[in-house]
């Protein structure tokens, strides 16, 4: 971690709103105003629309952006195919969709000097990249920076879940800061560069999902009425900082599954401003507004959702983004953590820190778990007894951070995910010595 970074990243500042129209300029003046694209841009800059979505998508849906750029983006040599590294990409074929419950233990630390894009490393998915649905999950763990490069993904948007260490993320919009906790935002086809910020611990850890579907948003309320879950103005959108860099950078482009690689003359992160709606966010997880039971019974997970992206049936989501943010369990006659069920939906969860309220053990920070649909799970043996004979007072679920990542379609695991050293090979074995208490 150099110190620069850290100290770069503590002084960030922020816009805020999510799916608002934002504006920013590095340099006053370097926004246009009463057109997106004058005869000639101010300050010698040239205009280029990013477009998130069809232009004809409706108004709510629409996601573009105009950026004012040193360079455009049209100015660059050709791409060419790179080694895909560990990262592969939806439809998974290698391999078939599988019935068991599968949990692994945290990604190994990565050979010294890997960089987040080197150390992208994907556990399974679903769908269809080159049809824009379905996801991808990847985890990554890095201890260096991406150095004179930068990555961007035409595949799909990309949320970034960070476990261990904090990242610096230097994107085309301007700069943010993503610890533990946090989440970040990436959308589809925006460039970025990521610097780990600590080191102490050990490399960087996480995990990411590539949405290859219809963007994320936020959900509809419903019968919990006008304000709840995650809150509109606490995502957080980048101001408008610009690279003015005339030295080579490495750029490489994710497309159709492929990593493809051209070497620019200069930084293509050199916006020096930009209005619009396809922007990159971060969100602090502790502040989502936890609803739940004041009377009994444990809520479906649904009540949890962060982010989803829609599907063509109203409700199915493409995959959503879960968080078990802290928040206090009241609820009278009722066994207080997840029930037992299986579920048309397939969940992978993974924790970011602490324990999770439904596993006592064996799910540890860094690691995941894969219920592919209508796989039976729930609590482990110990945590049912546990439950089960507890007194009920009111209780505060403050020692953990878990998410799930939940999609409409069973995620098939990869190769390296199914024959990784770090699976869990005897994960059923936590619920074994259910014993039988019925009583005719």
């Amino acid at each position: 971690m150099s110190e620069q970074a850290r100290k770069t990243a503590e002084a960030l500042e922020y816009l805020t709103g999510f799916g608002n129209e934002h504006s920013s300029e590095a340099v006053p003046g370097a926004l246009p105003h009463g057109r997106n694209s004058p005869q000639r841009a101010p300050l010698g800059l040239y205009a280029e629309q990013l477009s998130g979505s069809a232009f004809t998508e409706p108004r709510a849906d629409n996601r573009r952006s105009w950026l004012y750029r040193i360079r455009p983006s049209a100015a660059h040599p050709s791409f060419a195919r790179v080694d895909n590294g560990a990262l592969r990409t939806a439809p998974f074929t290698e391999a078939v969709p599988d019935p068991n419950r599968l949990r692994w233990n945290p990604l190994p630390d990565p050979a010294p000097g890997t960089d987040f894009l080197a150390g992208l490393w994907t556990l399974g998915g679903n769908g269809d990249a080159a049809q824009r649905s379905g996801m991808a999950i990847h985890l990554y763990a890095a201890d260096a920076p991406m150095t004179d490069r930068v990555f961007s993904s035409s595949d799909g948007e990309l949320l970034i879940v960070p476990e261990r260490g904090g990242l610096l993320l230097r994107t085309e919009f301007g700069l943010l800061s993503a610890g533990p906790g946090e989440v970040a935002l990436i959308p589809r086809g925006v460039r970025f560069r990521v610097e780990p910020l600590d080191s102490a611990g050990g490399p960087a850890r996480g995990y990411v999902c590539e949405n290859y579907g219809r963007p994320f948003e936020l959900p509809d309320l419903g019968p919990i009425g006008a304000n709840g879950l995650a809150a509109a103005r606490d995502f957080r959108a980048p101001v408008a900082a610009y690279e003015d860099s005339e030295r080579p950078t490495e750029v490489i482009n994710k497309f159709c599954g492929n990593l493809w690689s051209a070497t620019y003359d200069h930084s293509p992160l050199d916006v020096v401003a930009w209005h619009g709606t396809h922007v990159p966010y971060v969100y602090d997880l502790r502040r989502f507004n936890v609803i739940g039971s004041i009377s009994y019974d444990h809520p479906d997970p649904s009540i949890f959702t962060v982010l989803t992206s829609p599907s063509d049936t109203p409700g199915l989501a493409g995959v959503d983004f879960v968080v078990f943010a802290p928040r206090w369990l009241v609820g009278e006659d009722t066994f207080r953590p997840p029930y037992f069920h299986r579920n048309v939906m397939s969940e992978y969860m993974g924790l970011i820190e602490g324990a999770y309220d439904a596993k006592a053990e064996g799910f540890v920070p860094g690691g995941g778990s894969l219920h592919n649909m209508m796989s039976a799970h729930g609590p482990d043996r110990e945590t049912f007894d546990r439950a089960s004979a507890a007194e009920l007072k009111p209780q505060k679920i403050d020692d953990g951070l878990a998410f799930m990542f939940e999609t409409r379609w069973p995620i098939t695991a990869t190769p390296q995910a199914a024959d990784a050293d770090h699976l869990q090979r005897a994960y059923d074995d936590v619920w074994q010595g259910l014993e039988r208490h019925f009583r005719a």
